[in-house]
């Protein structure tokens, strides 16, 4: 390696190069980091040895499993990032003055924050700005943060657990729900203000896909060991088993439809994981573009307690 040369670094690097050297990183192997930028893994190989070479410094470490990032590798990723972001805030603005609001906002977030709370927000914010296409992404909890703080989803909505990385985000709390239990009405626990997830353990306890990990963090503290008695995708289906008296389930009180009340018993879970806070991601550091901007605006201007 030569000695680090400001000047060439400005004048020969160019932003495909900047854009290959940030994926290498974020995907920790060269090919795939070409795949993604849809460019050969030679060329990509070669424009990141020419960038090490006009840097004067070794920016990646190559190991049997890939790459990682050296000390002043991931000085530059943090800057190659600020890079992007500032150019796509310049995109997204100069639009914004010229077309009006416009562009492409997309937003990661979990079906059970999107059906009770985010498709009105959605549908209402599409209606105010025509021009804007939404593109959802509905995941798990921990792929929400994690698509944010890649630049891969502009912002995210997510529930708080502690067991999240929040590394690269920077987190605005949104609104608040409540997980309940939802129980058959004639279940000896039906009649109850309130039920301890101890108590639910011997039952046949139907899960909704990512609540099936709280369950085992929540019974692991009690020193015990969880398994769902069945496991479904959605919670409409679960409550439909609840209604015909195949087990109970807990969910996000948002989630329980009046369609369901005359069929299930819904009691509160007394536990202090049971509130669930909603916040919102944007990428740590970096100030979003105006659509976003509009979005989150209109999220948190929202009372929390506002059904509509």
């Amino acid at each position: 390696m030569g000695t680090f040369n400001r000047v060439h670094l400005i004048r020969q690097v160019d932003l495909l190069t900047l854009r290959l050297f940030l994926s290498a990183v974020e995907e920790k192997q060269i090919g795939l980091a070409a795949i993604r930028e849809n460019v050969s893994a030679s060329t990509a190989t070669k424009r990141i040895h020419d960038l090490e070479h006009i840097a004067g410094l070794e920016l990646l470490e190559r190991t049997p499993r890939g790459v990682v990032p050296t000390p002043a590798g991931t000085v530059l990723a943090r800057h190659v990032r600020k890079i992007f972001g500032s150019l796509e805030d310049i995109r997204s603005e100069i639009a914004a003055f010229t077309e009006g609001m416009q562009g492409e906002l997309t937003v990661a977030s979990a079906q059970s924050i999107i059906a009770p709370f985010l498709a009105r927000e959605l549908g209402e914010f599409g209606r105010q700005y025509p021009k804007v296409r939404l593109i959802v992404h509905e995941i798990e909890n921990r792929e929400i943060v994690q698509q944010v703080a890649r630049g891969e989803a502009e912002l995210g909505l997510f529930a708080a657990a502690h067991e999240l990385d929040l590394t690269g985000v920077d987190v605005t709390p949104y609104r608040r729900d409540r997980i309940v239990v939802a129980l058959p009405r004639d279940h000896r626990l039906a009649d109850r203000l309130s039920v301890t997830f101890e108590e639910l353990l011997p039952e046949n306890v139907i899960a909704v896909g990512p609540m099936v990990n709280v369950f085992r963090a929540a019974a692991r503290r009690l020193g015990r060991e969880f398994e769902p008695g069945q496991s479904v995708r959605t919670g409409g289906v679960a409550l439909s088993l609840v209604r015909a008296g195949l087990g109970v389930t807990a969910q996000p009180e948002s989630l329980v439809g009046k369609e369901f009340l005359d069929g299930v018993a819904v009691v509160e879970l007394a536990e202090p994981w049971a509130e669930r806070k909603i916040h919102l991601a944007t990428a740590a550091g970096r100030r979003p573009g105006p659509v976003c901007r509009a979005l989150v605006e209109q999220l948190l201007d929202r009372p929390a307690d506002d059904p509509s």
